[in-house]
């Protein structure tokens, strides 16, 4: 914890690898994916998250969010091989998992899943629970988090899953999603049309505006949002007046790099 403090990430979690054995729910991580299955000798998970902005997050599509995820990334990457460095330093051998491991967009839309979910291992590290986007929500900051893993053979409490469920049925995300990619059923049964989500991301990485972020910034869950005084989700309805401003922030943003 202490340097996850010293590193600024503010979000922590612990979940012991046996976690991954008992499924919670169908369909549950295939055996493959497990970390004792990617670094055998694996006891503890460590899970540390970083936030997107909120305010930067609602010009997406946009280059000033593409700067921003790029960002988060790089930081999360620098941050897990540190953690795990310092580890097996001192004689506790760990490793790292990147935020992503696909390799590009392009790949992406081919094989829509990676070697190792992160979301998964904050849930199962209590840092959230799955809402209707596909995504993991946090109390601290909904959906508006970038996840990555850290193997450890270190025997570390773990936290307690979180039992109340963050995600409100509201159905905004469904409703946004550019190109129909969510059912609106409750986790897992409406999973995303991985396929049709990457394959616009593809399409907004070449103009250098991915990725797409609708779902996450209209979540209105997070105490993201009163911390910033967004706390009315309404404000991204383009026939909302009230929020005028902000349209036309927004709109400046985007007028710039790429455009959709």
């Amino acid at each position: 914890m202490r340097k996850c403090e010293g590193l600024d990430i503010p979000l922590v979690g612990f979940a012991p690898a046996n976690r991954w054995d008992e499924p919670l729910f169908e369909p549950w991580v295939p055996e493959a994916f497990r970390p004792r299955a990617i670094f055998p000798e694996t006891k503890t998970v460590i899970v540390i998250g970083l936030p997107v902005s909120l305010p930067v997050l609602e010009s997406a599509p946009s280059i000033w969010y593409h700067e921003l995820y790029r960002t988060v990334n790089i930081l999360l990457d620098q941050g897990g091989y540190r953690i795990a460095a310092a580890l097996t330093a001192a004689c506790l051998p760990s490793v790292w998992i990147p935020r992503d491991g696909y390799g590009s967009i392009g790949v992406l839309v081919e094989k829509p899943v990676a070697f190792f979910s992160h979301r998964h291992a904050a849930f199962l590290a209590g840092l959230g629970n799955f809402g209707t986007n596909n995504l993991l929500l946090t109390p601290e900051f909904g959906p508006r988090v970038r996840f990555a893993s850290i193997l450890t053979t270190a025997e570390i409490e773990p936290d307690p899953l979180l039992e109340k469920p963050l995600c409100i049925r509201c159905q905004r995300c469904v409703e946004a999603c550019p190109v129909n990619a969510l059912d609106g059923g409750d986790y897992p049964a409406g999973l995303t049309d991985k396929k049709a989500c990457a394959t616009r991301s593809e399409a907004l990485a070449k103009k250098f505006i991915s990725p797409c972020g609708i779902c996450i910034k209209v979540c209105p869950v997070g105490n993201d949002r009163t911390r910033f005084g967004h706390g009315n989700a309404g404000m991204y309805d383009e026939d909302n007046a009230g929020f005028d401003r902000y349209h036309r922030a927004w709109n400046h943003v985007r007028s710039y790099g790429g455009k959709e």
